[in-house]
């Protein structure tokens, strides 16, 4: 019986986190070779609308989920996506559901792709609590959040995971042109591969984020303004 209720939590678990990425509608086709795939500004107003992706399902795998995503939208050629939101019976949008929500796709010219505004985007894991450092502040990030802070080019910026075994970066953006963005990992205990029978410990790692990935996190995690 014990074996019955273990194999069933198993298939609950597993069906919590299956996810489902498809086109639910196609506009329109681009044949566009742009591996970028940013988020689109609101102030563009002349991008083209290609299609809608929808997700359906949690995981807390989000690399998987923007790598099928990514996937998906380069076979109609987008380069840049929005968050479509569902919305109420009087039109008004409905809160995020990061088990369920749509993703507008589009073309939008690289020369009407907007400057960046020199940010520093600190995003949290998916999955507990972070207590993080940056130039001897600290901050609390709760699971599927992130920081957004403004940076200064030629300032030194030290970000740490404040624990024994954690990380410590130190960047100094030279110039305001492009944002900076970070995720910090949590806890990981990995088998001693020297022969001694013990654990590795590391309390947490500091990652840096392609821009696309990032700005996906950007539109499917909460700002969290400290």
């Amino acid at each position: 019986m014990k074996n019955l209720a273990i194999i069933f939590s198993v298939i609950c678990t597993q069906l919590w986190n299956a996810q489902n990425v498809y086109l639910s509608k196609v506009e329109k086709t681009i044949d566009n070779k742009d591996k970028f795939f940013y988020k689109k500004a609101e102030s563009i107003n002349d991008a083209v609308y290609l299609g809608i992706i929808e997700v359906q399902g949690f995981s807390k795998d989000d690399g998987t989920v923007f790598s099928l995503i990514y996937k998906k939208a380069k076979e109609i050629g987008a380069n840049t996506f929005e968050l479509k939101p569902f919305e109420n019976i009087d039109g008004t949008p409905q809160p995020f559901n990061p088990a369920n929500y749509k993703i507008a796709l589009y073309y939008t010219p690289k020369e009407k792709l907007t400057v960046q505004n020199a940010d520093m985007y600190v995003f949290a894991s998916s999955e507990k609590d972070q207590k993080i450092n940056i130039n001897k502040k600290d901050y609390v990030l709760s699971p599927r959040s992130f920081l957004k802070l403004r940076i200064v080019p030629g300032e030194v910026y030290t970000i740490s995971t404040k624990k024994l075994l954690g990380s410590t970066i130190k960047v100094q953006p030279k110039t305001g042109d492009d944002n900076l963005y970070f995720q910090i990992s949590p806890l990981k205990v990995k088998p001693d591969n020297t022969g001694t029978g013990g654990l590795n410990l590391k309390s947490g790692d500091i990652v840096g984020l392609e821009k696309s990935f990032a700005e996906f996190l950007s539109m499917i995690y909460k700002e969290d303004k400290q």
